[in-house]
Formats: C-alpha cells, sequence, structure tokens
C-alpha cells in the first residue's frame, strides 16, 4: 500500500526546461517512478534530442517537444500535439527558469522583464492550458520550481527574488481556484545543488563555497538527486490533500538566521 503511494506508473509528467540541471534531475525520479516523460527545452532540437536518449539509455520513457514557455501560441500548440501524440498530460513540473545577476539600480528594464516573462509569467501561461484537461478529468499535480529567493533576498538577484516571490503566490493560488477540480498545486525550493553550473565555485578556498558549507546546518551543498523524493512526493496519491505549499529542499539553509548546528 506504501509503495503504491508514490507509483506513477502510466503517468504524463511534462517537466519544462528538463534537458539538464535539476530540471533533469526532477524527471529522472519521476521517470524512474513509472512516469512518462515529457521534455521540454527551447535551446535547440538536438540539445532536446540528447536529453531524451540521455533518459532512455535509464530505462525511462520520454519524448521530447522543442517549445518557448514564454510564448503563449508556442505552448497551446505543444499541448495539443503532446495531448494528441502522447496523452493527456497528468503531472507538470514548471521548472524552466533564467537569472540575471545584476544590481536592481543597473539593471536594464528589458532584462527584469525577461526574467519575470520566463520564471513568473510563463508557469501561469503553461498552467492555464494544461489545467483545462485536468478540470475535465477531475485530476492533476503541478509542481512550480520556487527558490529560497521565494522567501528571502540577496545581492544582484531582484528580479529572480521578484519572479520567484510572485511564483510562490501564484502557487497558492492556483490551489485555491484549483483544488476543488482535485487538482494538487505546490511548489519546491531547491538550496544549493551540486550542478555544473556551480561546479567552477564548488572549490577548497572559494568564498561562496565556504559560506554554503558554512551556513547550511547540513554543512554541503545539495545533491541534485535529493530533489527527485519531493517531486515524486508531490506527484503522486501520496500528495492528494496537500495543496498551496512550498516544499524547501535545502540542507536546512532556511530554518536558521543564527550559527547553524554544524558551527562551533
Amino acid at each position: 500500500m506504501s509503495i503504491e503511494l508514490f507509483n506513477l506508473k502510466g503517468k504524463i509528467a511534462l517537466v519544462t526546461g528538463s534537458t539538464h540541471g535539476l530540471g533533469m534531475a526532477m524527471a529522472k525520479g519521476l521517470g524512474k517512478a513509472g512516469a512518462i516523460i515529457v521534455v521540454n527545452g527551447n535551446s535547440s532540437q538536438q540539445k532536446i534530442d540528447d536529453a531524451v536518449a540521455l533518459y532512455k539509455s535509464e530505462g525511462i520513457h520520454a519524448v521530447g517537444y522543442k517549445f518557448n514557455v514564454a510564448d503563449e501560441s508556442q505552448v497551446i500548440n505543444a499541448i495539443s500535439d503532446i495531448q494528441t501524440q502522447v496523452g493527456p498530460i497528468d503531472i507538470l513540473v514548471n521548472n524552466a527558469g533564467i537569472i540575471k545577476r545584476t544590481p536592481l539600480e543597473e539593471m536594464e528594464v528589458a532584462d527584469f522583464k525577461q526574467v519575470i516573462d520566463i520564471d513568473l509569467v510563463s508557469p501561469f501561461i503553461v498552467s492555464k492550458h494544461v489545467v483545462k484537461s485536468m478540470i475535465l478529468r477531475k485530476q492533476g499535480k503541478i509542481i512550480n520550481i520556487c527558490s529560497m529567493m521565494s522567501e528571502l533576498g540577496r545581492n544582484t538577484v531582484g528580479a529572480y527574488a521578484a519572479a520567484k516571490g510572485g511564483l510562490k503566490m501564484l502557487t497558492q493560488n492556483m490551489a485555491t481556484e484549483w483544488a476543488k477540480h482535485n487538482i494538487q498545486t505546490n511548489g519546491i525550493g531547491p538550496g544549493y545543488f551540486a550542478t555544473s553550473q556551480t561546479a567552477p565555485i564548488r572549490v577548497d578556498g572559494h568564498p561562496f563555497n565556504e559560506f554554503i558549507i558554512n551556513r547550511t546546518p547540513a554543512a554541503k551543498w545539495g545533491d541534485p538527486d535529493d530533489l527527485a523524493g519531493a517531486a515524486i512526493f508531490l506527484a503522486s496519491k501520496a500528495s492528494d490533500f496537500v495543496n498551496g505549499h512550498i516544499v524547501y529542499v535545502d540542507g536546512g539553509i532556511l530554518a536558521t538566521i543564527g550559527k547553524p548546528s554544524n558551527e562551533n
């Protein structure tokens, strides 16, 4: 019985931005729990094809679709194709996002708007068009990938923090409006993870590496695979009465403003 609560066999999961990084880590978790993974990206078809091949090499049923999540017409066409060619989407993970590290007083308005469009507006666009089928079928799971910046600010990431703070509230409002249709909308807020993007700073002596290790009670960077459990939980029957919450997978960093337990 307990195993069945987390069984995603036959479920179709669209994971935006799932050709690499944390999006791929979460999608792999869903796939290994039995879900059919719809891989999305927008940079190139080759990158999508390579990602699909990687998923398949690990025994995961995966298909790929290239579209821009911030372009409503592309989203409408892609969702129509997915539902016709693969089937109705049971699980949506709004993961695609960007960050621009610029002090607010120096940031161009166009750059600020681009971050908001991709990190906040696109989850609204994709969810709006996926949820219609979920409402008709009276079931669905939507997982918005938030951030620790949904709760706090940090130098040079003002646009990202504004978007992720908004995404937290959008998640709660989606839950408010769609729970009556047996649709659960929740979020995951990743902490700092060991990925290819963070590799250059995860070296002994680097100030930011020391900062993360010293300020995280777990005293380490997260492993991308650590996100799989939260994704599976929020995508499965195990979370059928969980709605409007953000699960922070951060090693405890948001739990403390003082010295964490690993400091003397």
